[in-house]
């Protein structure tokens, strides 16, 4: 007969863990053997459940099972069955899952203050091991998701069943939810009570950053950040701007009854300008009145200035760029000076298509580049503040010089001799409307350097000491007073090797071999079209 060896026996696991279930037997070999699993009275698919059920022993009097990754719904009464043609039999285990608490029940606000809520709630299944706290989390409509609270009792043991969350703000719309936890780890939150909006309380927050500044003439602009709503503990909440001047003792106030108000312009002809104000803001609500910021000093609008520059000189550097010179106003000025505003046009273009450029604080001269060559200009300089510009200064005129040269050098041939390396190139001959040629610049550097080193000669020749063991590139074009011309297109002079540059002795074979006196002539010209 068929006799069950080794059977599954009751277990206590926890989630997570994977185990096997025995079911070991001895029968007549003679006889085919069939093994079947049920849990909780339901045959098991293999198939199907193949996530966390799986047969397990290869061998035909083993039908164990192993469970993987188990959960608390794989709880219960599991039974091996085995039959064969001529008899059958089962043996039955229970298994015991521990898990995390399941959520707490029907969590609600017994009470609600300005800055407190009385909840209870009922435990939910411990899942066999003992609840041992419970976490409450609130969450508002301007919270990121829910958050933990501070409560009292600051713990809250598995078997306290009521808190009182502590620290709200008022007149916030809260709503709770309890999370149990025990030794195996956290379980699922409840689920949220009913919404509730905690009681009105004085405002104690004060607006952010008070300061201002600038406005128009006879102005003094207050500004500061708004208190969100969140912190603004009851309805009817506004603001009290109070300012006095510099050194007085009597506040003036004024009341803004809208809690978007971030801003406050006070007009008086009185209101002398850039004069440092004493600033503070306060906040209330239909509970009362709140704290005020701490004061600051706000200064009033200023005045613009009311004097030109002068002294106004402008001359031309080249052909795209002009630099001009002026000095502060001669008499005195009402207002601040922050910097000057350069204005300038072409002479065929309309002075209200003018550009302008501004400089900071007390520099008096600028460069104007990207200009057009032989062309008029007109210019005119203004001081500013931040009450805007003053009276323009008298307008000037320059003329840009004539553009340089178009054509670039031509015909370039170099010649290496011992370390040096010589230059020859054609003259560049400037056009009736281009600036005439004052000298050349030639530019070099090695191949593998971004960096570029520069010769200036009014000769068409240079001579230049390198060393001949890196490859070079080259490069010439000629300068004015218009600016530097055109440039030639780059001439790259190959690494020559010390035996060819300092002459080698007879035994050197298959060679060109160079006495003291030889030279090596390789002409290169470089054309590049008009």
């Amino acid at each position: 007969p068929t006799r069950v060896m080794v059977p599954p026996s009751s277990m206590d696991v926890t989630v997570g863990e994977s185990i096997v279930l025995p079911c070991q037997v001895t029968h007549d070999h003679s006889l085919d053997i069939m093994f079947a699993w049920s849990f909780n009275g339901h045959l098991i698919d293999f198939d199907k459940d193949g996530d966390h059920f799986e047969r397990v022993g290869g061998q035909d009097s083993a039908g164990d099972l192993m469970i993987r990754n188990i959960q608390l719904k794989h709880a219960g009464k599991y039974v091996c069955m085995v039959q064969t043609s001529v008899d059958k039999l089962s043996a039955a285990a229970d298994l015991i899952v521990r898990g995390p608490p399941g959520p707490p029940e029907a969590v609600t606000i017994d009470e609600i203050t300005d800055t407190t809520a009385q909840l209870s709630w009922r435990p939910g299944p411990d899942n066999h091991s003992p609840i041992t706290m419970y976490v409450i989390q609130a969450r508002t409509p301007f919270s990121v998701g829910w958050q933990a609270v501070n409560t009292v009792p600051e713990l809250i043991d598995g078997k306290t069943f009521t808190a009182t969350v502590v620290g709200l703000n008022p007149w916030v719309e809260y709503e709770f939810r309890t999370v149990a936890a025990n030794v195996i780890g956290i379980g699922e939150p409840s689920r949220p009570s009913e919404k509730r909006r905690t009681e009105e309380a004085l405002p104690e927050v004060t607006p952010a950053n008070v300061s201002g500044g600038g406005g128009s003439k006879s102005e003094l602009v207050i500004t500061w950040e708004t208190v969100p709503e969140e912190l603004q503990n009851g309805r009817g909440f506004g603001y009290v701007v109070a300012f006095r001047p510099y050194g007085k003792i009597i506040w003036m106030l004024t009341v803004l009854a809208s809690a978007d108000a971030s801003r406050y312009v006070f007009r008086n002809e009185s209101v002398r300008p850039f004069f440092p104000f004493e600033v503070k803001v306060g906040v209330f609500n239909n509970k009362g009145e709140g704290p005020f910021s701490p004061t600051t000093v706000v200064y009033s609008a200023e005045e613009e200035p009311s004097k030109p520059p002068a002294s106004i000189f402008a001359r031309s550097l080249s052909a795209t760029d002009i630099e001009v010179f002026w000095a502060s106003p001669i008499d005195k000025n009402r207002g601040r000076i922050q910097g000057y505003e350069v204005k300038y046009w072409r002479h065929d273009d309309k002075e209200e298509n003018a550009r302008k450029i501004r400089t900071i604080g007390n520099q008096t001269s600028t460069k104007i580049t990207n200009l057009k060559g032989s062309a008029l200009y007109h210019l005119a300089v203004k001081a500013y503040n931040t009450a805007g510009t003053g009276p323009s200064s008298a307008t000037v005129n320059v003329t840009t010089r004539k553009p340089p040269p178009s054509q670039p050098p031509g015909n370039i041939i170099w010649n290496s001799s011992d370390s040096k390396i010589i230059l020859n190139w054609d003259q560049v001959k400037a056009l009736d409307n281009e600036s005439e040629v004052k000298g050349y610049k030639v530019l070099y550097r090695w191949n593998r350097q971004s960096s570029t080193s520069v010769i200036e000669t009014n000769r068409t020749s240079v001579e230049l000491s390198l060393p001949f063991d890196e490859d070079y590139i080259i490069e010439i074009k000629p300068f004015s007073d218009g600016g530097d011309g055109s440039s030639s297109e780059q001439i790259r002079i190959p690494k020559i090797s010390n035996a060819y540059a300092r002459g080698a002795g007879p035994s050197t074979s298959n060679a060109c071999t160079l006495s003291a006196i030889s030279t090596i002539m390789i002409s290169l010209t470089a054309r590049s079209s008009l």
